[in-house]
C-alpha cells in the first residue's frame, strides 16, 4: 500500500517555469519579486507541493545564479535554462527535456508570475489525470488558463512545438477537443505580474 502512494505521489511532477526577465517590468526577474514577504518563485513551488507534486522542477532562466542564492526550494530540482531570453517557449522545452528520465508520467506546468493560483486550483487540474494520455488545463470563466497539465505522451510533440512566448498555446489549440478543462474561477484568479500595473496583485 505504502508503495503504491509513492509511486502516486510521483507520478505527475510540477513544473515551474521561472525563466523570465521581466522586460516589461524594467528588467526585473519575475521569480525575484516578492509576494508575502518571500520570493515570488517560493511562494509559486509551495503553491505545487501544497497541491500535492511530490517532484518540483524549477527551471530558471533571467539572473539564474541570483534566484539560486536567494531562493529557498528545497528539495526541487533547478534547471537553468540558458535560452530564456527566447521566450517562454524555450523554458518549457528545458523543463520537459529534464523530466525525461524522471518515470513521470504527466507535468503539472505553472507559471511563476501567477500569484493569484493557489493549492486549490492547481489540486483540481491534478485531480484530472487519468493516463500518460492526459491533457487537461484549468478554466477561469470556462476560458482555459494554468496550470495545465500534458500526459507524458504529449511531451515530445509539445517540446517540438514550443517556440518563442507562445508555449504550448499552439497545441493545445490544435488538441482543444481532448482538453479537459477545469473550472477554477471560484477559488483563484488568473491575473499575470507582466507590467508595473500588475504589481498590485502582490501582497
Amino acid at each position: 500500500m505504502q508503495g503504491d502512494m509513492t509511486d502516486n505521489d510521483h507520478q505527475i511532477a510540477g513544473l515551474l517555469l521561472a525563466g523570465g526577465g521581466g522586460r516589461r517590468l524594467g528588467g526585473r526577474p519575475k521569480a525575484l519579486l516578492e509576494h508575502r514577504g518571500r520570493l515570488l518563485v517560493d511562494h509559486a513551488a509551495e503553491v505545487l507541493r501544497a497541491a500535492g507534486c511530490a517532484r518540483i522542477h524549477v527551471v530558471l532562466g533571467a539572473r539564474a545564479d541570483t534566484v539560486r542564492e536567494r531562493a529557498e526550494l528545497p528539495g526541487c530540482v533547478l534547471v537553468d535554462n540558458p535560452r530564456w531570453e527566447e521566450g517562454m517557449g524555450s523554458s518549457l522545452r528545458a523543463g520537459l527535456a529534464s523530466l525525461a528520465g524522471t518515470g513521470a508520467r504527466a507535468a503539472l506546468v505553472s507559471l511563476v508570475d501567477q500569484p493569484g493560483i493557489g493549492p486549490e486550483a492547481v489540486a483540481r487540474v491534478l485531480a484530472a489525470y487519468g493516463s500518460p494520455a492526459s491533457l487537461a488545463a484549468a478554466a477561469y470563466g470556462g476560458r482555459r488558463g494554468h496550470p495545465v497539465l500534458f500526459g507524458r505522451d504529449h511531451w515530445a510533440a509539445v517540446a517540438a512545438g514550443a517556440v518563442g512566448d507562445q508555449g504550448a498555446r499552439a497545441y493545445l489549440r490544435e488538441h482543444a477537443a481532448d482538453v479537459a478543462l477545469v473550472e477554477c474561477g471560484d477559488v483563484a484568479r488568473a491575473h499575470d505580474i507582466d507590467t508595473e500595473e500588475d504589481l498590485v496583485h502582490l501582497e
